[in-house]
Formats: structure tokens, C-alpha cells, sequence
């Protein structure tokens, strides 16, 4: 059976037996449930997560306690409260399981251990951080240039297998705006 680490990785940079046997060995495997906290607002973020299985919400919780679907993250993607990961400090966010979910946790620590003991992973870890930073400025020009039923469907074309995987309250959570505006628009 393939890992799925090593897939994903080396959809960027080759890699040796000897190699993965190095990276797998910075990774703990973790299980979490439905409903569970990864990162909790308020608390200090120990882990970036790679999701073997499941879906996670990274949500923002403003002052009115509203919440903020930042971002959504499946199998082969990475998530955390970057921001509170890198400088380790408390979360502004929280992230959260949407479904039963198997992911690899990194600490910090680790992660530069890794990037030292493996140079070429650096180049890896510089890839994504280059296609998140994309996607998120993608993103906020679509949220100040389109309208609801153009982001709607942007979010369908892009992840068409969110869609099946989460109610239509946490794509309007996701969008800004409220589950009604949706179903207004018939969407």
C-alpha cells in the first residue's frame, strides 16, 4: 500500500527509500471525531496537519460569535492557524473536524529539524506555502470582484467533492454570508 505522505510529496520533489524513511519519522500519526478540536481559539498551536482522511474547518469566531469558515481541508491538503503556528502563539482560529478524520501532525520543532536533516523538503514546504498564498489571494479577489451565486459555483468547479461532503450552512459560513441569501438564489 502507497503512503499517502510520499504521494503527495513527490507530486513536488523525488524521493528515496532513505528519505521517506527520514520525513515519515518527524510526522505522529493522530485520530480525531467528528466535532473534535485540532486548534482551539485561545491555545497555543503545536502541529500543521496533513489529512490522511477527513474533513477539517479552519473557522474564525468574531466578536459577536459569529462564525467564519476560513477554510475547509480534505485529504492531501495541510491546515493549521499558521499564523499562531510560526510565531507560536495563542490561535485566532480554531480548527475543527467536519467528519472522523486520520491526519499526520509536525510541530514546529520539528519541522525545522526536518527542513535541516533534508534540505530538498525545504523546496517541498516552499511549493505549497507559494500555492496556498495563490489560492488565498485567489480567493479574496473573487470575494471583492464576483457575486454570491459566481463564488457559489466557483467553490462547486473547484471542489466538486466538498460539496457532497458538507451542508450547505458551512459553504455559506465559507462564502459570508447566510444559509437563507443561498437558498434565495436557488442555488
Amino acid at each position: 500500500m502507497s503512503d499517502p505522505l510520499r504521494i503527495h510529496i513527490e507530486k513536488i520533489i523525488p524521493l528515496t527509500d532513505e528519505e521517506f524513511g527520514i520525513i515519515s519519522s518527524f510526522f505522529i500519526p493522530k485520530k480525531y471525531k467528528k466535532h473534535q478540536f485540532l486548534v482551539q481559539e485561545g491555545e497555543p498551536v503545536v502541529y500543521n496537519y496533513f489529512v490522511i482522511k477527513g474533513l477539517l474547518k479552519l473557522v474564525y469566531t468574531d466578536e459577536t460569535a459569529k462564525e467564519h469558515i476560513v477554510g475547509f481541508a480534505m485529504e492531501d491538503w495541510w491546515e493549521t492557524d499558521f499564523q499562531a503556528y510560526y510565531h507560536q502563539t495563542k490561535a485566532a482560529m480554531s480548527l475543527v473536524c467536519v467528519e472522523d478524520t486520520d491526519v499526520l501532525a509536525l510541530n514546529l520543532e520539528d519541522y525545522r529539524l526536518l527542513c535541516t536533516a533534508l534540505p530538498k523538503i525545504e523546496r517541498f514546504f516552499l511549493e505549497k506555502a507559494y500555492m496556498g498564498f495563490i489560492s488565498a489571494q485567489q480567493r479574496i479577489v473573487s470575494t471583492m470582484t464576483t457575486g454570491i451565486k459566481e463564488r457559489y459555483e466557483q467553490v462547486i468547479k473547484k471542489y466538486p467533492s466538498l460539496i457532497q461532503r458538507v451542508p450547505k450552512s458551512l459553504i455559506a459560513a465559507y462564502l459570508g454570508v447566510s444559509r437563507e441569501t443561498l437558498s434565495r438564489l436557488s442555488l
